[in-house]
């Protein structure tokens, strides 16, 4: 039988899932919505479908962060201040329109309530913070505006002599299947990180031995959560990356997402928990800079990357600052 923590603990994370889902919808079809490839009702359909399948895609994000990040020798209620200063960041930059990551969130959360349980940092394990967090986090960006970039020039030399019409018209289709591969990728990615704290949370709880693989009922909850969060959708964000950072036509729409579409499902098939906010959004900055750089909105582009910079020590603050005040409710009680 779980005790009444690991139920809040599940039952928080799976609404930190759909958040998750929300907040993080823009990413997929905000391109495809603002070219017109897709009206907004049918690319969050499509967004939902994709990022349910590949959410039931692999698990190795989720290993990373049920095993690789910290000790399993934590209390529940660690977690569930983990899950709960990850939410108020996300709802936060939701309410603002920022494009934040929900990953770094989880992650920096996570690592602050941590520190202020043991009120030391030895319960990190910094090796896996290093290879699985911070080198992707530093990477990731550079290689989606690097691609962006790159393939943009491919196809600007290569449709150099087709009419804007012709491009148009075929580009708009094949985005249809770039925001698909967006919306799968990042249900590979996203939605393990839930998973990954609920086996935490369990293998805490002794539920599960400690290098227990991610249990199947897991993986449909935070699948179905995802897919119900991204049905919602989430405008304020969708109209910053949509518009916001440079003007997409149909061609750079598709290779921004497709782009993103490889990184992201490159860094999941290693472990490497990254932001798909982060990868998408360079891409498009990526694509709108191959054009000409003042095709880009630097100002925009600079409160972003504040954003980013910002993420995971705002939110192991908020992790930090939750799992005191948890405590010193457990302790009342």
């Amino acid at each position: 039988m779980l005790s009444g923590i690991i139920v809040l603990v599940v039952v928080v994370a799976l609404l930190f899932e759909f958040i998750n889902g929300f907040h993080d919808t823009a990413n997929a079809i905000a391109t495809s919505v603002y070219t017109r490839a897709l009206t907004a009702r049918r690319a969050i359909l499509l967004a939902a479908v994709m990022n349910f399948v590949g959410a039931l895609t692999g698990d190795k994000v989720a290993d990373t962060i049920s095993h690789g990040l910290v000790s399993a020798s934590l209390e529940e209620y660690v977690i569930l201040a983990a899950l709960v200063g990850a939410i108020i960041w996300n709802l936060f930059t939701w309410w603002r329109g920022i494009p934040s990551s929900s990953s770094h969130a989880l992650i920096g959360s996570l690592i602050g309530a941590a520190c202020v349980y043991s009120m030391s940092v030895e319960d990190i394990i910094w090796s896996g913070l290093l290879q699985k967090v911070v080198l992707p986090l530093i990477c990731s960006p550079f290689i989606g505006i690097l691609i962006g970039m790159f393939v943009m020039k491919i196809v600007f030399n290569f449709f150099a002599n087709w009419s804007p019409h012709r491009v148009n018209k075929m580009f708009l289709r094949l985005q249809v299947v770039s925001a698909a591969l967006v919306a799968f990728a990042h249900g590979t990615n996203d939605a393990q990180k839930t998973m990954g704290i609920i086996t935490l949370a369990l293998v805490t709880a002794n539920a599960l031995p400690e290098d227990s693989p991610v249990p199947v009922e897991v993986k449909l909850a935070c699948a179905v959560m995802m897919a119900i969060g991204t049905s919602v959708g989430g405008w304020k964000i969708m109209k910053t990356m949509g518009r916001g950072v440079t003007k997409l036509e149909p061609a750079s729409g598709f290779v921004a997402q497709a782009a993103s579409a490889a990184v992201i499902e490159i860094m999941s098939r290693i472990g490497a928990p990254i932001s798909t906010t982060h990868v998408i959004t360079s891409a498009v900055m990526g694509v709108g800079a191959a054009k000409r750089a003042s095709a880009v909105k630097w100002g925009i582009a600079q409160d972003i990357l504040l954003t980013w910079v910002i993420t995971l020590p705002i939110s192991a603050v908020l992790g930090g600052a939750s799992c005191f005040i948890i405590e010193r409710i457990i302790e009342a009680v």
